[in-house]
């Protein structure tokens, strides 16, 4: 089985490190990646596909990935209860379930592994206008407590956040489109894109200029490069777009798309999640 991963230890890599096992998995939260009360979604979501990457029986790489925020994980210790539910000649459907605390669910995962086959192909959807990386001024993050927004490069090409500047009255629209890639370069791989897919600022904080309580509940990321496809890209950011349509009665949609800098698009991505204003 050819392995789908980095193999330096980076700063993502430490944090997303799991303690292999049959079924019962064990990691740890890093105060690298911390939100407000708890993990960055997207470093939990990778964490936990890094437990089925790493399984003995796993065959072929992520075509999709669900994971359901249960409740707050608190700093400290967890256990991945990891299954493979099902297997066919092509693809395979697993569950990871995490826990604290004595069996306290805290993320209920679902993914989807496939064995990619070449067959005909079209990609009809054109990568989004933008200035290079190397171009693009880096987004000023001193102002911000959560640790896990230093952990990535942000630079914005269209609508960057204005904090401090507008006001909560003075709506602005919840689309934004910028370069994500770690501060510390590390080169795309599967892990990386699933915490990608949860790392845009959260879209009523564009729409309303401040920071509010939020969470996601419901993250569904979707693959469309392999492994293979992404060592050919041999890149360490991706453009990044994202989007809402509706903000009501607490809750929110994000929907977003990741692609590389050749212009390949590298992942689509869903999201669900709760507020207070």
């Amino acid at each position: 089985m050819t392995s789908l991963l980095e193999t330096t230890e980076h700063v993502f890599d430490k944090a997303t490190r799991v303690s292999a096992g049959d079924s019962q998995w064990s990691g740890h939260t890093s105060e690298d990646y911390w939100a407000f009360i708890g993990p960055f979604g997207g470093i939990t979501a990778a964490t936990m596909l890094r437990a089925i990457v790493e399984h003995s029986q796993r065959e072929g790489d992520p075509l999709a990935l669900t994971v359901n925020y249960c409740a707050p994980i608190a700093a400290g210790s967890f256990d991945l209860d990891v299954r493979l539910i099902k297997a066919n000649r092509s693809t395979q459907h697993w569950s990871v379930e995490l826990t604290q605390q004595g069996g306290e669910t805290a993320a209920f995962a679902t993914a989807v592994f496939a064995v990619r086959r070449l067959s005909w192909s079209h990609r009809p959807a054109p990568r989004p206008e933008a200035p290079p990386f190397a171009e693009t001024k880096r987004y000023p993050k001193s102002g911000l407590k959560m640790t896990w927004v230093h952990q990535y490069d942000f630079r914005f090409v269209e609508g960057q956040p204005l904090f401090g500047v507008a006001t909560p009255s003075d709506l602005t629209s919840p689309f934004s489109k910028l370069w994500i890639g770690d501060t510390t370069p590390r080169r795309l791989d599967a892990l990386s894109l699933v915490s990608m897919s949860d790392a845009f600022f959260a879209r009523i904080f564009h729409v309303r200029n401040e920071l509010v309580p939020f969470g996601t509940v419901s993250l569904t990321t979707y693959f469309h490069a392999d492994a293979e496809d992404l060592i050919a890209e041999d890149a360490t950011h991706v453009l990044a777009v994202a989007d809402a349509s509706v903000f009501h009665k607490s809750y929110g949609d994000q929907t977003g798309a990741l692609w590389s800098p050749s212009g390949k698009l590298l992942a689509t991505t869903q999201q669900i999640a709760y507020f207070k204003a």
